[in-house]
């Protein structure tokens, strides 16, 4: 009988437990390891809007080939035209990826008044150019120019600055107290021209700002209350508007007028199906769909190019959409935190809006599709928003070091430099005064103040003039005081004969001469001290460990113990 013996089991210690909350990391989706580095941000951000603004030129060659040959003119006008437009922008953006943040949060006020100013001015017959039924575009010679776009941009760089500034002491009513004024007068502005995309797309901006701000979600829905009562209102004292905004909802109600480009967009989808029919191959193009080249030209890539085609056109907003909340997420900067809320929500749903009326789940409102659709101020603007989207992703922490550490070529330098900070400061502008003060200033005066703590101030030539006040910290000398005369030398005093002549000091050169110090070498040398060993016990033998002690001196006449 053979007997089999157990092997021994290994003791196991106790069992970890993993947390597994939401806040754990386990719990929490982590992209690819591609997504982590430093310079990802500014690379989605250039990648995307770069196959967009790709995308955008192919299909405005599309689209507008026809209808330029069908109006005598060279089918390739209008897409070298907005190839022109793209190199302006493409300028546009390189010049805002190397603007400081300082220097954009300094100018940003000003910016803000021109923009008033040119909203103003599109409004004066002879100065706006009245396309369409509306006054928007301003008459440059070579181009028309639009300034409500111009004051999508300034204004999300103005209220980002202003809720910076505010942050520490940020509540409900300085969240809204400067940002929601000026949108207000903006709105009043564009809606004179009238444009009522333009007044959609800046209230996206301040959706950014004040979601970005902390806006609780409660006046979120105040606000949309609001809005739907003044759409209600709007709707109920305009007819042409009313069946402009409610076409949507029944476009075959009136095929000939309001519902005639959304029945025509829908058409031009249904004819792509998946693949679409080829690029160039539209048949909508052919004078079918109005503004086929701008405001509906995601219809004519849903026919070319198919349901994947736009797709492709979605998920590039997509990135977009991420790579700027990214941003937002990974900056230590709160202006650029806000900015880049605020410019990513006008952007993707600026193009959401588009994409939305071209399908029909939207009424009409004109806007167009950024980077895609066909116009000169449109594409260049939004190419200078996108170059400030990679400007503020150099700011991130990470790109800060990586820009800074690694050795980079000429041309990378020239085009993205590094910033010096992730947090730039602001340096206020210099006031008049101040640079009055800091100019030398030039011809005869006197300088009649002297300054203790500031540049001295100059007068004109000596005359009769008012007796001013010397500022506080400034020492006046007083002009008329008389000329003091001059202190005689000591050579030239004279001497007192009653004054004894002090003794005149003896010659250095006949002092004695200090005897000199014999070298080291000829003094006695020192008696070495004797070693320990050798020296005289002072001190009685040590007591050993355990030992007895010997009892404790007692002076004379005193008793042990204390007693006398």
């Amino acid at each position: 009988m053979t007997t089999t013996q157990a092997r021994p089991r290994p003791v196991r210690g106790p069992r970890e437990e993993r947390p597994t909350g939401p806040s754990s990391p386990s719990a929490r989706w982590s992209g690819p390891a591609w997504l982590d580095g430093p310079m990802t941000s500014c690379h989605l951000v250039l990648g995307a809007a770069g196959l967009l603004l790709l995308i955008g030129l192919v299909m405005v060659f599309s689209a507008s080939s026809i209808e330029a040959a069908l109006a005598d003119q060279s089918a390739w006008a209008p897409g070298v035209q907005q190839l022109v437009w793209a190199a302006l922008g493409l300028g546009a953006m390189l010049v805002a990826m190397r603007l400081p943040i300082g220097l954009i949060r300094r100018w940003s006020p000003i910016g803000l008044v021109v923009v008033a100013v040119l909203l103003l001015l599109v409004l004066v017959p002879g100065i706006g150019v009245r396309l369409n039924g509306a006054r928007q575009w301003i008459d440059l010679g070579f181009t028309l120019f639009q300034p409500s776009e111009l004051a999508k941009i300034v204004f999300a760089l103005w209220g980002a600055h202003v809720l910076a500034l505010r942050e520490r002491y940020l509540t409900t009513t300085s969240l809204l107290v400067p940002v929601l004024p000026v949108f207000g007068v903006l709105s009043l502005l564009i809606i004179a021209e009238p444009d009522f995309g333009g007044v959609v797309s800046l209230g996206l901006v301040l959706a950014g700002l004040l979601w970005a701000g902390g806006m609780p979600l409660r006046w979120f829905g105040a606000a949309f209350a609001a809005g739907a009562a003044l759409l209600a209102v709007v709707v109920t004292v305009s007819a042409e508007r009313r069946d402009r905004l409610t076409s949507f909802l029944d476009p075959f109600a009136d095929p000939t007028d309001s519902g005639f480009q959304a029945i025509r967009g829908m058409y031009a989808l249904a004819s792509g199906g998946l693949w679409g029919v080829g690029l160039g191959n539209s048949a909508m193009k052919w004078n079918i769909l109005p503004e086929a080249e701008s405001d509906y030209i995601f219809a004519i890539i849903g026919e070319e190019l198919g349901f994947l085609g736009c797709l492709v056109v979605v998920t590039l907003y997509g990135v977009l959409a991420y790579a700027g909340f990214r941003i937002a997420r990974r900056a230590a900067d709160r202006f650029v935190q806000l900015a880049c809320v605020a410019i990513t929500v006008w952007l993707v749903g600026q193009a959401t809006m588009n994409m939305g009326y071209v399908v029909g789940l939207l009424p009409v409102t004109g806007v167009t599709l950024p980077l895609i659709s066909a116009g000169g101020t449109s594409l260049i603007l939004t190419l200078a928003v996108v170059g400030l989207l990679a400007r503020f992703a150099c700011t991130e922490p990470a790109a800060v070091e990586s820009l800074r550490s690694r050795d980079r070529g000429r041309i990378a330098r020239l085009l993205l430099p590094a910033p010096a900070a992730a947090v730039e400061p602001v340096r206020p502008r210099r006031r008049p005064e101040e640079r009055d003060a800091r100019r030398p200033a030039m011809g005869g005066g006197r300088t009649l103040v002297h300054a203790r703590s500031g540049a001295p101030r100059r007068t004109a030539a000596p005359g009769p003039a008012r007796a001013e006040r010397p500022a506080p910290g400034l020492r006046a000398v007083p002009t008329d005081r008389p000329a003091r005369a001059e202190r005689p030398t000591r050579a030239d005093r004279p001497v007192r004969a009653d004054r004894p002549v002090r003794a005149a000091r003896p010659d250095p050169a006949a002092r004695p001469v200090r005897a000199e110090r014999p070298p080291a070498t000829e003094r006695p040398a020192r008696p070495q001290r004797p070693a320990r060993a050798d020296r005289p016990a002072e001190r009685g033998p040590r007591v050993p460990p355990g030992g007895d002690r010997p009892a404790p001196r007692v002076p004379p006449g005193r008793r042990p113990g204390g007693a006398t």
